[in-house]
């Protein structure tokens, strides 16, 4: 069953590295997550599962010791989900890259870790029954879910401005400090894409997982310093 899970975003500029001089403006952002992260340790998990968006490439299962890059985004950085164990097959998407380091950077020793990977246009049922799976695949999992909300905040966010956005953004806010299963599993996946939202599939995943667990929810972070919303959350 679920016995701990952890929201945070999965921006690339989250790492310092990438931002490179913009960093400091993200150092709140950054230290709430490396804290939700820690919710996790003290669960104490049989099992670890880092579930982020993907495109067609990263969806599905990726072990311990997949190995994600941020190259691509002109820093020379690699990072492994975990420990090694086997050769990786194929590399992380980006979202679990972010979440392998945060891993990395709290020293996460504490139970195997694995990543899925989540197609955007997945249905919310359909979401919400990988979560049931995920929670009933050991006595005690943790999940660490990454994601974004609304990328319409601003003219000069990624998609625009959406007057829409930032209403979505204070539901998704106010469900994932209560922990509310119910308000995360009603997200409106159409309305979601058009606000360019990526972490809806993500949160309805964990709310499959979090039925029935009673878990509580704290919202440690909310930002949208680039007109996307960014939330970090733990939920014990």
């Amino acid at each position: 069953m679920l016995v701990a899970a952890a929201v945070c975003p999965c921006p690339p500029v989250l790492v310092p590295e990438v931002a490179s001089g913009a960093a400091p403006e993200l150092d709140g952002l950054r230290a709430a997550a490396l804290d939700a992260v820690g919710v996790l340790a003290a669960a104490r998990p049989d099992r670890l599962v880092v579930v982020g968006p993907a495109e067609q490439a990263g969806r599905g299962p990726h072990g311990q010791g997949a190995v994600g890059s941020f190259r691509g985004f002109g820093v020379d950085l690699d990072v492994s989900l975990g420990a090694a164990e086997t050769p990786p097959e194929r590399p992380l998407p980006p979202s679990l890259s972010v979440g392998a380091w945060l891993l990395a950077r709290t020293d996460w020793a504490d139970a195997p870790v694995e990543g899925l990977g989540v197609g955007e246009p997945l249905a919310g049922d359909r979401c919400a029954q990988v979560g049931r799976e995920i929670a009933a695949s050991a006595e005690r999992v943790a999940l660490l879910v990454m994601g974004d909300g609304s990328a319409c905040r601003t003219v000069k966010a990624p998609g625009y401005y959406d007057e829409r956005a930032e209403a979505f953004d204070a539901a998704v806010a106010r469900a994932l400090g209560a922990a509310d299963t119910e308000a995360l599993a009603g997200l409106d996946a159409e309305l979601a894409s058009e606000l360019k939202a990526s972490g809806r599939v993500c949160w309805q995943v964990l709310a499959g997982a979090a039925e029935g667990a009673g878990l509580r929810g704290e919202l440690l972070r909310e930002e949208a310093p680039y007109g996307v919303g960014y939330f970090v959350a733990a939920w014990s």
